[in-house]
């Protein structure tokens, strides 16, 4: 009877398995298949940025833009709440531009400019299964995010240098369009960033002034490892 019991037990661990096996390369495959079509998203953004030694919230709110550039992604983040500042990241350089004292600061990603961009515009025009080149990826089910019942997946960083940046990242893509409607950045320090994605627009036509920063003559441009 024992015998039969842990037989039992048995095949139910291992039809899980297959099962989760399953739904995981469903879930990368959507994001294949986003991957090979995409152009362009916009999407409106909530964001929670958590500090663990102060015990604080930041909470930021604005919109973001991607769109393919060659075999590059360009990202831009329009911030309106609290204050507005602006994110651009294109050709390997981020820029971050504060209006409120008319500064512009760039960091040049060099020679890690592919590990920057892969987690500045993850899941967002990068394919699924390309994943598990950089990040050990676990299917973590389906959980209702943002009105989607979305895949769960919980990233773990090979490279020690970006684990040392961020322990875990976990993405909750739509399967139906292969995007995240949530992402969860996780240091070691304990402090993380939420970010949750709505208004979602595929492939439609963007400005070229959304990838362009909003500076003039005076603004102060101070870069850090130039």
């Amino acid at each position: 009877m024992k015998r039969r019991y842990f037989a039992l037990l048995a095949f139910l661990f291992l039809a899980a398995l297959a099962a989760c096996a399953q739904n995981l390369d469903s879930v990368l495959t959507s994001m294949d298949r986003a991957a090979a079509n995409f152009h362009t998203v916009q999407c409106d953004f909530t964001a929670d940025l958590y500090q663990k030694v102060v015990d604080e919230h930041d909470f930021q709110k604005g919109t973001m833009y991607f769109r393919k550039q060659g075999d590059s992604i360009e990202m831009a983040a329009d911030m309106t709440e609290p204050d507005k500042k602006y994110v651009l990241f294109s050709n390997g350089v981020v820029s971050y531009f504060q209006p409120s004292i008319d500064q512009v600061t760039q960091y040049n990603a060099g020679k890690n400019k592919a590990e920057v961009e892969s987690y500045l515009v993850l899941g967002f025009g990068g394919g699924g299964h390309a994943l598990t080149n950089s990040y050990n990826v676990q299917f973590g089910g389906m959980e209702q995010v943002q009105a989607v019942n979305a895949g769960k997946l919980l990233l773990t960083p090979k490279s020690q240098r970006v684990h040392n940046m961020f322990q875990t990242i976990t993405l909750w893509i739509d399967p139906a369009r292969g995007v995240p409607v949530q992402q969860r950045f996780d240091e070691p320090s304990g402090d993380y960033r939420i970010t949750k994605y709505s208004n979602i627009k595929i492939n439609q036509k963007l400005s070229n002034d959304a990838f362009k920063l909003k500076t003039n003559g005076k603004t102060k441009i101070v870069k850090p490892n130039g």
